[in-house]
């Protein structure tokens, strides 16, 4: 009897499985919509990053729908929150296909994002996110269905150590980070570079635990190391307690973090100890046209600045549509071949896609902390 329970609880499962992949391909057919799933964090410590996503997705959505919508279909808007948590993304994912979402844009932090791409995978739904920069999502050839409008964390902690040590000529460095997918990878690349410089020394390798109410140990080795600067790897709650706590110390000790930092909710909670630090974050593309309409219309819209990887996430949306409008359909294989082969116009630049995933002709910049907001460093 135990075989026969497990045979007929497998073929349950995959019954179900089939219908969630059928009612994916069918869903256009049957309503007349397409539907384009938004994953990220809406709710918890990293909202400010998946909040402006929604609000992006939304906008285009609207423009694209009132001119006509895409191949005469209106796009359908499936919201999905997973907090950043790989473990919520899952459910996200399973839900969004359950859903008969057809592409994807999301999801905002890399681990959660690496949760769910074997989801979409499975269902032939390509996932296209604004914000995951670890570089193994494109590189490791594990995931095809995957797509991004930023670059990866290769090419930023590559930045922000030349930054390190040949603009600000340091010689003795701090690498902490969060132990997640995102930042301990960053913080894994700048260890490299440092190392293969042969410039610099690494003079502490650390990891943290993320949501701690205290990061003094960690401190008072940075202080023990006589680290010139910090070169962390991770987000915003754990790096405005770090830089706090050093500055209530009386270190003096430059702090250079990623586009995990690079929002302004850092600044916010950090207050006047966030005066001078370094984050890498997207190129500033603010006098691209289609930037200033985009920024604009948030504006008008939710009455307020858009925040973290809103460009990122508007271009996305531009990105998946061009190609599904080009592709003539929601084929997967049409419109991956879209993606690669076709150039759009967004609000970071033209771009296309490369035959892992990664946006040719996105790119980082240097960004500095002055009087309260991020200045780009020339």
């Amino acid at each position: 009897m135990k075989q026969s329970k497990k045979w007929i609880k497998g073929m349950v499962l995959a019954f179900m499985a089939a219908i969630f992949m059928f009612s994916g391909s069918m869903s256009w057919a049957e309503d007349g919509t397409i539907k384009l799933g938004v994953a990220g964090a809406h709710s918890g410590d990293l909202a400010s990053y998946g909040i402006p996503s929604v609000n992006a997705a939304k906008l285009v959505v609207k423009e694209i729908n009132a001119n006509g919508g895409v191949l005469g279909k209106q796009v359908e808007l499936l919201v999905e929150d997973d907090a950043c948590k790989p473990e919520i993304a899952t459910n996200t994912a399973t839900k969004l296909v359950s859903q008969g979402v057809n592409v994807v844009m999301g999801h905002i932090c890399s681990g959660a994002t690496k949760a769910a791409l074997g989801i979409y995978k499975d269902s032939n739904i390509i996932c296209m996110s604004p914000s995951a920069t670890n570089p193994a999502l494109t590189q490791s050839g594990d995931y095809p269905n995957f797509y991004r409008t930023i670059a990866s964390d290769d090419a930023q902690a590559k930045l922000d150590v030349d930054f390190a040590l040949n603009v600000l000529k340091l010689n003795k460095i701090a690498v902490i980070h969060d132990k997640g997918d995102y930042g301990k990878g960053f913080a894994e690349f700048a260890k490299k570079f440092l190392e293969e410089s042969g410039k610099a020394e690494v003079v502490l390798y650390e990891g943290i635990t993320p949501g701690a109410v205290d990061y003094s140990a960690v401190v008072q080795k940075i202080k023990r190391s006589d680290a010139q600067a910090v070169i962390f790897g991770g987000y915003h709650p754990e790096a405005s307690k770090i830089v706090t706590q050093m500055r209530k110390k009386r270190m003096d000790t430059i702090f250079i973090s990623d586009d995990g930092v690079k929002d302004d909710t850092f600044i916010k909670v950090a207050g006047e100890y966030a005066q001078g630090v370094y984050a890498s974050g997207p190129k500033d593309s603010s006098k691209n046209p289609l930037n200033i309409k985009a920024v604009n219309a948030h504006k008008e819209e939710f009455k307020s600045d858009p925040g973290a990887f809103y460009e990122n996430a508007y271009s996305a949306v531009l990105a998946i549509l061009n190609a599904i409008e080009k592709a003539g359909s929601t084929d997967y294989a049409a419109v991956s071949k879209a993606l690669k082969t076709e150039w759009v116009e967004t609000p970071i630049g033209k771009i296309k896609f490369d035959e892992r995933g990664d946006a040719i002709g996105a790119g980082f910049s240097v960004y500095q902390v002055k009087d309260g907001k991020y200045a780009e460093v020339k």
